[in-house]
């Protein structure tokens, strides 16, 4: 049998937003808000979701994975915990990701928001360590990619 292999990973992304850091900060503040750009897609359907946004605070997903993934029709589970929050300006988690009840990563994010002239700066570092049966760095950079373009629509809205 294969020794367990862990894979450590750290990426940074980064956006620019034509609005002050203060509607940035509700995007992820506000639950309805953050459901449509966080969770929602074509490509999954929410089973539950719910938020309590304060430092201690909990985040939890299930969502069960659409065809086209790797994983099609099973259930991905999210869990997040607010470690930090200064209002306008940082958001600081640690989450857990499984698959069908199998934890596959655990992460450190930090989202900060930097004014700007022209609105936002969001820089986004996520350090992760990802286990067997996972989804990888590449894949998750491409989630949250993907998650920060839905990000921008919600805020043009």
């Amino acid at each position: 049998m294969a020794e367990p292999t862990v894979i450590h990973d750290t990426f940074v992304l980064e956006r620019s937003y034509p609005v002050a850091p203060k509607r940035v900060f509700a995007a992820f503040a506000d639950t309805a808000q953050k459901r449509r750009w966080f969770i929602e897609s074509d490509h999954h359907a929410v089973e539950h979701y719910e938020m309590d946004f304060r430092v201690g605070g909990k985040e939890t997903a299930r969502i069960r994975l659409g065809p086209g993934t790797p994983v099609a029709g099973l259930a991905c589970s999210n869990d997040i915990t607010y470690l930090g929050i200064v209002p306008d300006r940082r958001i600081v988690f640690v989450s857990t990701m499984s698959i069908e009840d199998r934890c596959i990563s655990a992460s450190l994010g930090t989202f900060e928001l930097l004014p700007t002239e022209t609105g936002t700066d969001l820089i986004f570092t996520h350090q992760a360590a990802f286990f067997e049966g996972s989804d990888g760095p590449a894949m998750r950079k491409a989630g949250w990619e993907s998650m920060f373009e839905r990000l921008t629509a919600e805020l043009a809205s």
